[in-house]
């Protein structure tokens, strides 16, 4: 199960902090079929899918969230953050971490369901600059999160 599969859907109406972002301006959903979703808490794929990436990986997050889009993240490590992202929620079956800066706010939801893992963001833009950004950005995590996310995949089966 090394080429775990990832693939964008359409993003499933749940009640998640964010879901009902108002004003959000984009919205994207990707899932990772496997049958050992279960197998971690929606916190435990956050952080194995930003902390558990390479130190050069995430040192390339972090300039993009921080430099890029201007995001205002808390400590790293942290119980209450993953990787600087702000925790809203986390339970048995989803996780919330939000960031925000004067260009957009942003949420990340890791969904854990028995057959699978499913991420959604969803971003608003805080300034017309914002879309701008974001729109130049958005290629870019839609190749990051698939593989962010067969990357915790192969770590779970590893571990």
């Amino acid at each position: 199960m090394g080429g775990a599969r990832v693939r964008r859907i359409v993003v499933p109406d749940v009640a998640a902090p964010g879901a009902g972002l108002p004003g959000a301006e984009y919205a994207s959903a990707f899932e990772l079929g496997t049958a050992t979703a279960r197998a971690r808490t929606p916190e435990q794929w956050a952080r194995a899918a930003f902390e558990g990436s390479p130190a050069a990986f995430r040192g390339m997050l972090l300039i993009g969230w921080t430099l890029v889009l201007g995001l205002r993240l808390g400590p790293r490590p942290s119980p209450t953050h993953v990787l600087g992202w702000s925790i809203v929620t986390s339970d048995a079956d989803s996780c919330t971490v939000t960031a925000s800066s004067r260009l957009v706010t942003a949420y990340n939801t890791l969904l854990v369901r028995d057959d699978g893992v499913v991420w959604i963001t969803r971003v608003r833009h805080e300034r017309r600059i914002g879309r701008v950004v974001w729109g130049a950005i958005a290629p870019i995590h839609h190749l990051t999160v698939p593989w962010l996310l067969r990357r915790a995949s192969r770590s779970a089966l590893r571990g």
